[in-house]
């Protein structure tokens, strides 16, 4: 056996600095892991479609396994590799998927027409419905493993920007941590999900993303209350099931009429101050400043800053999905990019163009007492309270902190009469 991983250039050469790094660990998580057991990883760098033959020829392969890929790029790739193999001069080699990276791999749920689904409730309930297997057991019996080939070093980190901290990388880091959740929040996930003070989501995106677990071992794990944690599952399911019925969505809108609204240039100081937290919306800025810190942000959280982006800046949605991308170590492209569209309200299920998301009453709700906002906007720290979110109230307002850059209820209005303008 060849446990094979190829670096790609056309993945690594668009990914952002954090995601990278974060697949290097994994990669050194995974090599040490192998080695313990007896067995190596084989790290080669190219075009996967020139790789993987090379290394079967080298081996005497008689077979290619791999982890199905749903995402645009990796099935144009995956059936580039399969057609590749079929025409070695040894013979025909199968390229086989084994499993995916979803409980349920995209395309098996359904309509009952056969259809695919659009809207988030009815595929919740057809994926719940359809079910899927148990985790996987642990490999058992002796494994050969081929030792005589050469590849290339797992790559040193790149430079992370300043003061960045990842998580833990590999399969034992993402257990470990899903153990502790399981134990000690998931009681209390459904009520306190959308707090991003309290910090009681599980952060387990980053460790599905690389494969460091499964959904469904996590899944297994579940019981009759943690419904809510499961939906969200689902939520990451669905969209793998939208790109895959409609790839184009992943670059490009699924409501392609609202492509025509008027836009602001993403060439502009307000673009680069959101980037940077310096909107003058608290929540905005701690939400930014976050991304910035940890390549995480909590899901509340991207709604209100992508709602702030598109709706209140006038921006499309594709520039702040290309950032998110760029800074988020668990950025999937599926979800991020449908996350943004549903914000924006041009992608799929009901989620209207006309629902704006007000910065200062979201950090109200989700953040009472303000303690996300000080924790990640210390300019702000001596604000007590939730009167924090409109430090421009204040009689002394904080001089080191801007004032909003523009005038919410008034960029609401600009943004829904553009709507009504463009449904005519």
């Amino acid at each position: 056996m060849v446990a094979l991983f190829v670096l790609d250039p056309a993945l690594l050469t668009p990914a952002g600095a954090p995601r990278v790094a974060f697949l290097y660990r994994t990669l050194r998580s995974l090599a040490a892991d192998l080695g313990e057991h007896g067995g190596a990883l084989l790290v080669r760098h190219g075009d996967p479609t020139r790789v993987v033959p090379e290394v079967v020829g080298e081996a005497g392969a008689s077979v290619v396994h791999v982890s199905a890929d749903f995402n645009p790029y990796g099935r144009a790739r995956d059936q580039a590799v399969e057609k590749a193999l079929g025409a070695l001069p040894s013979g025909e080699i199968p390229l086989v998927r084994t499993g995916s990276p979803y409980a349920i791999a995209p395309g098996r749920v359904a309509k009952a027409d056969g259809e695919p689904f659009k809207v988030y409730t009815p595929f919740f309930r057809a994926w719940k419905s359809h079910g899927w297997r148990d985790p996987a057991p642990a490999v058992a019996g002796h494994v050969d493993w081929h030792r005589k080939l050469e590849g290339v070093d797992i790559p040193a980190d790149p430079p992370l920007p300043s003061g960045l901290t990842l998580p833990e990388a590999g399969e034992d880091a993402a257990r470990r941590a899903w153990r502790v959740y399981r134990e000690e929040q998931l009681a209390t996930y459904a009520d306190d999900r959308d707090r991003p003070d309290l910090d009681r989501t599980s952060r387990m995106s980053v460790y599905l993303k690389w494969g460091c677990i499964h959904p469904r071992t996590m899944l297994a794990d579940l019981g009759a209350d943690d419904e809510t944690f499961r939906k969200e599952i689902a939520w990451r399911e669905f969209y793998a099931n939208v790109v895959y019925h409609w790839p184009a969505s992943a670059r490009e809108y699924f409501l392609p009429q609202l492509a025509t609204m008027a836009y602001a240039s993403a060439e502009s100081t307000a673009f680069i101050a959101w980037q940077e937290g310096r909107t003058g919306y608290p929540m905005v800025d701690a939400g930014m400043r976050q991304l910035l810190a940890q390549g995480w942000l909590h899901n509340r959280v991207r709604m209100i800053v992508a709602s702030f982006l598109v709706k209140d800046l006038h921006i499309e949605w594709m520039h702040g999905a290309r950032h998110f991308m760029k800074h988020l170590v668990d950025g999937d492209l599926a979800s991020n990019q449908h996350g943004w569209q549903w914000t924006a309200g041009t992608g799929t299920d009901a989620a209207p163009y006309f629902r704006v998301f007000n910065p200062v009453t979201q950090g109200q709700k989700f953040d009472p007492r303000g303690d996300y906002v000080r924790r990640w906007v210390p300019e702000l720290a001596e604000i007590e309270g939730e009167a924090v979110h409109e430090p421009w109230t204040l009689a002394d307002p904080p001089r080191d902190y801007p004032g909003p850059i523009v005038d919410h209820k008034q960029e609401r209005q600009v943004a829904l009469a553009r709507y009504q303008q463009t449904r005519g």
